[in-house]
């Protein structure tokens, strides 16, 4: 089952497209993470899957077919968005029964359970709280719901290090203990390389590298040689991207199991989630995906600059 799946996805906004023939499939039972370039169009993938906008073009569903924005799909979605939007005036109480009383099922024993684990009071209005805490409290509100699949859009782009790492705890007990899937937008990498196991790039609204990470890991190599032999690595091999130093240049490397000789000179490590991710936007030209390979004159050109 595919907890998300577009098919030649395009959003609009006046003259721009934000997205242009997005086709995707997320598997379910994965944490998945959606990088990108500010811009790519990651918000706005998001904010279709969930139902808070509609598609200029092509389809998407969610949660094996399930129409995106659909009282069936708005039954098993729970969404924590960038900025936590929660009413500021209501009182953490208030909130749990208003969102109680709009969704058809919430868990009040696990709500009152976790904040009282994480000293949030109840009495106190949301717009009192810090950010970390009005965080903690949207992400309570979605977990008591017992969602199929979680959508966080930037979630942690305003918590400190300690708070992130409280964040993400929950996330993962809600993965292991209820089967969650969750589609995760951020920046930070670090965070994703310890908690992803599926990757979406999205670059220029289409998108660049999918798949589960394990695969992705394999089948990509970091190669570090002398420079001098860089143009005819290039010419030979799948090349990413190129880090070029006076004497010694680094090439980021799809690989085809045997098919691939290491070049004489060059030695050949594994690659990071960090440095895989970093090298596909540094290069968005090249997709990780079925279809045609890089063209030797794209790479020499990289590999001259």
């Amino acid at each position: 089952m595919n907890i998300i799946e577009t098919r030649g996805l395009g959003k609009r906004y006046g003259g721009s497209w934000a997205l242009r023939e997005c086709t995707l499939a997320i598997p379910a039972g994965h944490v998945a993470a959606l990088v990108g370039p500010n811009g790519a169009g990651k918000t706005t993938l998001l904010n279709i899957a969930v139902g808070l906008a509609a598609p200029s073009a092509g389809a998407v569903t969610v949660i094996g077919g399930r129409p995106a924005g659909s009282p069936a799909a708005l039954d098993a979605i729970a969404f924590v968005a960038q900025d936590t939007p929660l009413y500021k005036n209501l009182s953490v109480a208030d909130l749990l029964h208003l969102t109680r009383n709009l969704n058809r099922r919430f868990d009040d024993e696990y709500a009152n359970a976790r904040l009282g684990e994480l000293g949030i009071p109840r009495e106190r209005k949301a717009g009192d709280l810090s950010g970390g805490q009005q965080t903690q409290v949207a992400l309570t509100l979605a977990l008591a719901r017992h969602p199929k699949l979680l959508v966080l859009d930037e979630p942690m782009a305003m918590l400190d290090p300690l708070a992130r790492h409280d964040f993400m705890a929950a996330v993962m007990t809600a993965v292991a203990d209820d089967g969650v899937s969750v589609v995760l937008s951020s920046h930070v990498l670090a965070e994703l390389e310890r908690v992803a196991d599926y990757l979406v790039l999205l670059s220029s609204g289409s998108v660049q590298v999918a798949g589960e990470v394990d695969d992705l890991l394999a089948s990509h190599r970091v190669l570090t040689g002398p420079a001098s032999e860089a143009d005819s690595c290039a010419e030979r091999l799948n090349v990413v991207h190129v880090r070029r130093g006076e004497a010694q240049v680094h090439l980021l490397v799809r690989i085809n199991g045997a098919t691939d000789a290491l070049p004489p000179g060059f030695e050949e490590h594994p690659v990071s989630l960090e440095e895989l991710t970093l090298a596909y936007l540094r290069a968005p030209g090249t997709a990780a995906l079925p279809g045609p390979e890089r063209t030797v004159a794209a790479v020499a050109s990289q590999v001259a600059q």
